[in-house]
């Protein structure tokens, strides 16, 4: 009987669980779930008897090497720096690895070395790395097929509260790492326009948003994200003089969220002293420069940060509680985990509430013809509840897709990969077509 191994049971989990326990008997494979906190795993499972779950920790170095050594294909959840722990170990005792985030430098050095074992290490198979990737290269290939010539490609993508839910002035509730969600857009920014680079600084960041529309929704802001310019490599697409690549929120929140990214209080690199007694005024208040006039802290933050202090970016900022004198509470905290700290406790689903994920990609191109078109792609998929939200099921779902033909030997590739070829995606979207998660294409 083959084994699959999960490493993580977190917030994205509930839909990938669900899904490989729902084939593990057709398929002839047992799942086995390690986590810090085996409850979550547990309580995702079910009592199902195909799953089981063990207390784990990752950097416990010889329970690592156990578990990876007795499985037949590992999944990682895992926060993303760990992922090369088990990478390593996946490498050493000949195991396939499918992730949902990011290669890393560290991974990508392991190419060769896979290759040569015939070991398959696939990344950024969940949404947004994931799903954009599968659904844009898709789209790519059948223009390219064509004839037609690719001018401009900008692809964004929101994970949100669904409007019937939204009773959050910022439109926003966690459904994912809530510590990705603080510190998003830190570096800077870089993509191609009309053949020019562009380079956006996170303190610019979200000053610089743009106005997306996305048809039966209305209005979005999107933000670039850190790097868009390596994508024309991932998909073949080195010459094209426009490629963008973004984050989706609803409209007014990168206004209200660039007052945090001015104040500084989004930094993660410093403890803040006696962070445990001070109060949530007086650290946005250790921020504003002494020198900043104003009757009140709000008129000093609204001038310092260039907005109305009576407008809906000040009103968002308030609707935090961040500007209250409740006690913090947490020690020796980062300004950027004092603003998670508060936020964790604003922006909850409750229970009815569900989330939607929305991404749209733009495409450009002059047809074989010569005529010049516009593609325009759409996907929203809103949640169950709150375990499967829409962020667990297009972050899991891909996921075990693709463990399950991994471990079935059907993709043959080998190597570190993105699910960007033909034989992983192809299979992969038309298995999310069959479960709804489907896009819809408009031509102009």
């Amino acid at each position: 009987m083959k084994t699959i191994l999960l490493l993580g049971a977190g917030r994205s989990s509930g839909s990938l669980i669900q899904y490989l326990l729902q084939n593990a008997e057709n398929k002839g494979f047992n799942l086995r779930i390690g986590e810090k906190d085996v409850r979550l795993a547990e309580e995702k499972i079910k009592g199902h008897p195909r799953g089981s779950a063990f207390i784990f920790d990752i950097l416990d170095a010889d329970q690592r090497r156990e578990a990876i050594m007795n499985a037949d294909l590992v999944i990682s959840l895992l926060p993303p720096a760990l992922h090369f722990n088990a990478a390593a170990d996946c490498l050493q005792y000949g195991k396939n690895l499918v992730t949902a985030s990011y290669i890393s430098p560290e991974i990508k050095a392991l190419d060769e070395e896979a290759r040569a074992k015939g070991l398959l290490f696939l990344n950024e198979c969940g949404l947004d790395p994931g799903i954009d990737h599968m659904s844009a290269m898709e789209i790519i290939h059948r223009l390219q097929e064509n004839g037609a010539t690719l001018t401009s490609f900008q692809s964004y993508t929101g994970g949100l509260v669904a409007p019937e839910s939204n009773d959050n002035p910022w439109g926003y509730k966690f459904t994912w790492n809530p510590r990705n969600v603080i510190v998003a857009g830190q570096g800077t920014a870089r993509y191609i326009r009309n053949g020019k680079y562009h380079y956006i600084p996170y303190p610019r960041l979200f000053s610089e948003s743009v106005r997306i529309e996305v048809d039966g929704l209305g209005r979005f802001d999107g933000y670039a994200n850190r790097d868009s310019l390596s994508y024309r490599h991932h998909y073949g697409i080195d010459q094209i003089p426009t490629l963008l690549r973004g984050t989706l929120r609803y409209e007014g929140y990168c206004s209200a969220w660039q007052v945090f990214v001015t104040l500084g209080i989004t930094d993660d690199t410093f403890l803040i002293e006696n962070s445990e007694q001070m109060t949530y005024r007086a650290f946005v208040e250790a921020f504003v420069p002494p020198s900043v006039m104003g009757s009140t802290l709000e008129e000093r933050i609204a001038r310092y940060c260039g907005i109305d202090p009576d407008g809906p970016s000040m009103q968002r900022v308030i609707s935090t509680g961040i500007l209250e004198e409740q006690v913090i509470g947490v020690k020796d905290a980062s300004p950027a985990r004092i603003l998670q700290h508060l936020l964790e406790q604003k922006w909850v689903l409750k229970e009815g509430d569900k989330d939607m994920i929305v991404m749209q990609h733009l495409f450009e191109y002059t047809t074989a013809a010569g005529k010049a078109e516009k593609l325009t792609s759409s996907l929203v998929v809103k949640g169950d509840d709150t375990v499967h939200t829409a962020m667990a099921k297009t972050v899991g779902l891909p996921l075990g897709i693709a463990a399950i033909h991994m471990l079935e030997g059907k993709f043959k590739s080998k190597g570190v990969h993105l699910p960007v070829i033909k034989e992983m995606y192809e299979p992969i979207l038309r298995e999310l077509d069959a479960m709804g998660i489907r896009f819809h294409e408009q031509i102009s």
